[in-house]
């Protein structure tokens, strides 16, 4: 299976999505996309909600990346992260690394939460 790879930018960065696998035939060609646009220096989101499998290839490729956006100090975000992907990158360890859409969200919620909770106990 290939791996197509769409990107836009907008206004807090710029967001890949991928679709199909990330193996050793496509990890190549993702690497060449995603290292130019960390090098920006703009947050980066990858959208791996269609992404079906990632060999080990494709976590070097992941790992590549997230050393690169260390670096540059970028923020780059997994998003859609299948429950097959996430075992895959949770048992190598891979996913400490990323911060995830998923617990994003879920710190946002927390912090509104706590935010209209102290407002409140004020009253």
């Amino acid at each position: 299976m290939s791996l197509n790879v769409k990107e836009r930018r907008n206004k807090t960065g710029t967001v890949v999505v991928a679709t199909g696998e990330i193996n050793s035939e496509t990890s190549g060609a993702l690497l060449e996309t995603l290292l130019p646009l960390v090098r920006e220096g703009r947050p980066l989101k990858i959208d791996l909600t269609a992404v079906t499998y990632v060999s080990s290839a494709g976590l070097r490729t992941l790992l590549v990346v997230y050393r690169e956006a260390q670096h540059a100090g970028v923020a780059v975000t997994l998003y859609g992260v299948s429950e097959e992907v996430r075992f895959v990158m949770s048992a190598t360890g891979f996913l400490d690394f990323f911060e995830t859409g998923e617990a994003a969200a879920a710190e946002a919620k927390r912090k509104a939460g706590t935010t209209a909770g102290a407002g409140r106990a004020g009253r």
